[in-house]
């Protein structure tokens, strides 16, 4: 499947460091998604979620990240551990000049992307609407009946807006290890 994300590189033909840029990423990604399913995934539908993460990364390395946006559970972002219960996320991003971020959309009306091997679901009541340059919020991931050895994946999707219009948009892939 790398191959695939590797011949869009070659397809936008991009300047040489960025080019190496996401090259880096991907490769980053195929290494530590391996790991994982070697280290952390204890069953066929794990290997699933973190087989799926990592698609989800190689996707996001290969479209680039020109948005300045994080994503973390514990202070890390990317590949993450935490105890089952209510998962404090926090969402950060700064905008470009002139523009404002908000929290996305997924996909239509989903916003978020979510896979485990137990039940996890986003509160998203009250989830804030409005713009901001320099978006801080804080997400409630609520894996009460997860268990330890359990994966949750999740994508969370910002966008960034100029005079009410969507210009960019990206979303940034998180796994979480339950220990």
């Amino acid at each position: 499947i790398s191959h695939d994300y590797e011949a869009w590189v070659d397809y936008y033909k991009l300047p040489e460091d960025e080019d190496n840029r996401r090259r880096a990423g991907i490769r980053a990604t195929i290494t530590r998604t391996n790991d994982w399913i070697a280290k952390v995934a204890q069953s066929i539908k794990a290997i699933d979620v973190v087989m799926n993460d990592g698609i989800q990364k190689m996707a996001e390395a290969t479209a680039g990240k020109p948005l300045q946006i994080g994503v973390f559970v514990n202070h890390k972002s990317g590949y993450t551990e935490t105890s089952p219960g209510i998962i404090d996320v926090s969402v950060r991003g700064t905008a470009r000049e002139g523009r404002k971020m908000k929290l996305g959309f997924h996909f239509k009306d989903d916003r978020f992307r979510i896979e485990s091997t137990c039940n996890a679901r986003f509160a998203e009541e009250n989830l804030p609407t409005q713009e901001f340059e320099n978006l801080d919020i804080n997400l409630k991931l609520y894996a009460e009946s997860a268990k330890p050895r359990d994966v949750i994946s999740f994508t969370v999707t910002l966008s960034e807006i100029e005079n009410d219009v969507e210009f960019d948009r990206r979303g940034i892939s998180t796994i979480v290890h339950l220990v």
